[in-house]
């Protein structure tokens, strides 16, 4: 006989080869508990090396970071050795790459003398589009 009570729903076997889906209904019935379909969804599921290298690539920022790389490269070879050594970039954002200068006597002298031509050097190695403005500042 039956020992369960009545008001507990019987889902239909699961196939007999998912092994982990009948216990997890069993479980379910057993306890009352039905997972949702989000909680389902939230299951371990494998992923190949190729995924995980790429999504841990992505997190880091490679590519990003390789490219600020390069543009230190090329303040470097570049710029006017006295220029670079009162200014040097600190970060790039959205097409703007930002740069410290060491004194007010330098900022004023880059900013209307030097500008122009550290940006069309710049522009020249990267291209318009990803250099599109400097912003300069004391630090």
């Amino acid at each position: 006989m039956n020992n369960r009570p009545k008001s507990c729903p019987i889902d239909p076997p699961p196939a007999p080869d998912d092994s982990h889906a009948r216990k997890t209904s069993a479980l379910a019935n057993w306890w009352g508990v039905h997972p949702s379909e989000a909680e389902i969804s939230l299951r371990y599921q494998p992923q190949t090396l190729q995924d995980v290298t790429r999504a841990l690539v992505k997190s880091l920022k490679f590519k990003e970071r390789q490219s600020e790389t390069e543009i230190l490269r090329v303040w470097a070879e570049s710029m006017d050795p006295t220029v670079a050594a009162h200014a040097g970039p600190v970060g790039f954002r959205n097409g703007t790459l930002f740069v410290k200068v060491d004194s007010n006597v330098w900022l004023h002298e880059i900013v209307h003398y030097r500008q122009k031509e550290i940006l069309d050097r710049l522009q020249s190695s990267f291209g318009r589009k990803k250099i599109q403005k400097i912003s300069f500042s004391i630090g």
